[in-house]
């Protein structure tokens, strides 16, 4: 289970941080990442952070957005750092995770509604 927070109503220019922690008996995580999906497109790729804390982002975001991890807390975050108004989406956090009797799954978070204003 993942449990997202931090979304809400922004102004452009400012910045917001994104969290989700992960619970319920995971022993192992892999990569964890967020993704986003706007009114009316397709869900896309964000950014992700791998176990050894390789990232990958977005061209639309490279630069202004840094996403990291706390392992101990099973967490994700994503820093948004000059947001725009065409950021302005639903973000949902994942994470590729072992679970004690289920084996490796990918997990999904509720996602979090970030609206910037401009």
């Amino acid at each position: 289970q993942l449990q997202a927070s931090g979304g809400g109503l922004v102004q452009a220019g400012r910045s917001l941080t994104l969290s989700c922690a992960a619970s319920g008996a995971i022993l192992r995580i892999n990569r964890m990442g967020w993704y986003r999906q706007a009114p009316g497109k397709q869900r896309e790729l964000v950014a992700t952070i791998t176990s050894g804390g390789i990232t990958n982002y977005a061209d639309s975001v490279r630069g202004r957005f840094t996403i990291s991890r706390d392992t101990a807390k099973n967490t994700v975050y994503l820093q948004m750092s000059s947001p725009k108004p065409d950021d302005t989406a639903v973000y949902y956090c994942t994470a590729n995770a072992y679970r004690q009797g289920f084996g490796w799954s990918d997990y999904w978070g509720q996602g979090t509604l970030v609206t910037v204003s401009s």
